[in-house]
């Protein structure tokens, strides 16, 4: 059975496997206190261009976007993504179960628009009853977003100028930042996203690690007793050196660039063969998520032999469905999809 239902339908890139049995009976102090975990920091430091960046490791990307938002937020503040954002749709409510509210704008194939969180935050500011409303604490996105979209280097600087002059953080989701950044469409880097952002993860479970995501406070900014707040969210291992050394290895001889290059190159071939066959594209994705149309007999025919995702309906007789590549798709499986397409 084929399958390009997700990008985590995998274990782990085979040299992360190999340094966690290398290092396997090696003791360490427990937390993340480990040089495996201390020599991570740094090499995404260097990546980052930021030295004094603060960079933590966390369980997944749900409890990485819970924690980070609750922690940087007032009680009395939400946090502002657009309506098809993670957080808004495919969180089962995890940042509102910490008691913020997602305030939402429109989606733009997944975007949202700096004047449109311009518009929410002026009009929230503009209401003479404000004091009784949810302030608007935080601005939320996700590079690439959940339609494989991407920001450009523009369209950040311009959203990252608007929270700097409301005064509130701006935090990228980047579960599958690596994919963005090695898109061929991409004119943003990983120093561009440090140097826009107050905060942002390097997603590791998406991208070639067996769990965990990186979070980077980019400007000395982790929030007071952030260790703590990971501990009483169940988000900090007590084996630590699981995530460090992942992460270590990953940001090794530009082990996480390599992979998510091949994401995309892979993504490209899948293209070429939808097109081929005279598929139409329900969004036009320069990352490792594919979207095409197919009729509701095409999508149970093919779903006896691949794995994939219905994502909405279009009509009556057509749905749009998501094919995902990863680091760890080969030209073989591309070639058995062509062949059973």
């Amino acid at each position: 059975m084929l399958s390009f239902e997700c990008d985590y339908n995998t274990g782990a890139h085979p040299r992360i496997l190999e340094a966690l049995c290398r290092t396997n009976m090696e003791p360490c102090s427990g937390y993340g206190n480990d040089i495996f975990t201390a020599n991570a920091r740094e090499k995404i430091r260097a990546a980052c261009g930021r030295e004094d960046a603060d960079v933590r490791f966390l369980t997944g990307g749900t409890q990485t976007n819970r924690i980070v938002i609750d922690s940087m937020l007032k009680n009395y503040e939400g946090v502002i993504a657009a309506a098809t954002g993670h957080i808004s749709v495919h969180e089962a409510g995890a940042v509102e179960a910490s008691g913020h509210k997602v305030l939402t704008v429109p989606g733009y194939d997944g975007k949202l628009k700096a004047s449109d969180v311009d518009a929410l935050i002026s009009v929230f500011y503009a209401d003479g009853a404000h004091e009784h409303m949810v302030y608007p604490g935080m601005v939320y996105i996700s590079h690439p977003t959940e339609y494989g979209t991407l920001y450009t280097l523009s369209e950040l600087e311009e959203i990252s100028a608007l929270c700097r002059r409301y005064e509130i953080p701006l935090f990228i989701d980047g579960a599958r930042l690596g994919y963005g950044l090695m898109s061929f469409e991409s004119d943003v880097t990983l120093q561009d996203i440090a140097n826009l952002c107050d905060v942002f993860y390097v997603g590791g479970t998406k991208v070639g690690a067996l769990c965990g995501e990186a979070v980077v406070f980019t400007h000395n900014n982790a929030p007071k007793h952030f260790f703590t707040t990971v501990k009483q969210n169940g988000a900090l291992l007590a084996k630590g050196r699981l995530l460090g050394i992942q992460f270590d290895t990953l940001f090794t001889d530009n082990l996480y660039f390599e992979i998510s290059k091949n994401a995309i190159d892979r993504a490209e071939d899948l293209k070429r063969i939808f097109k081929q066959k005279g598929y139409r594209f329900f969004k036009n994705s320069p990352t490792n998520q594919q979207f095409i149309i197919m009729s509701d007999e095409k999508i149970a025919e093919l779903a006896e032999e691949v794995r994939f995702e219905i994502w909405e309906r279009i009509d009556e007789k057509n749905c749009a469905v998501r094919f995902c590549t990863s680091w760890a798709t080969t030209k073989d499986d591309i070639e058995a999809l062509a062949e059973i397409i």
